[in-house]
């Protein structure tokens, strides 16, 4: 198992240390936060995002394919009863000379998102807590 810490760094900001890297989160000033950093449900969205881009890139550069002006769009459609995202809209922008026979599966390739996949089978959740 990996371990990440999370640690508070002041006012509304909530830390990550995980694999050497720091991931620093805050909330908007109109939350009362310094909105110096993403917040952490902002990061959430974008890990979906990252996530399918990094699985088209992965598919294009298997089949040395271009990568310029590849991107990806996320809209969110929201339920304003329980305040969740109820859909993800993901629109890849392809590269200009895009193979067209490659397209569903380079659709496919971003289906494999793990973020994704995990979303479809949600973890288990335990949280205890201890005295320092």
């Amino acid at each position: 198992m990996s371990d990440m810490e999370i640690t508070f760094g002041g006012n509304k900001k909530i830390n990550a240390a995980f694999h050497g890297f720091e991931i620093k989160t805050d909330q908007p000033q109109s939350a009362g936060g310094d909105a110096s950093a993403p917040t952490p449900f902002d990061l959430f969205l974008a890990s979906l995002g990252t996530c399918a881009g990094i699985f088209a890139v992965g598919f294009m550069q298997s089949r040395k394919l271009n990568t310029e002006g590849f991107k990806i769009s996320l809209s969110f459609d929201w339920d304003e009863t329980s305040h969740l995202v109820k859909k993800v809209n993901m629109k890849m922008t392809l590269p200009k000379d895009f193979p067209p026979q490659y397209k569903d599966a380079i659709l496919k390739a971003t289906e494999l998102c793990t973020v994704k996949r995990h979303l479809h089978a949600p973890p288990a959740f335990e949280i205890t807590a201890v005295q320092s």
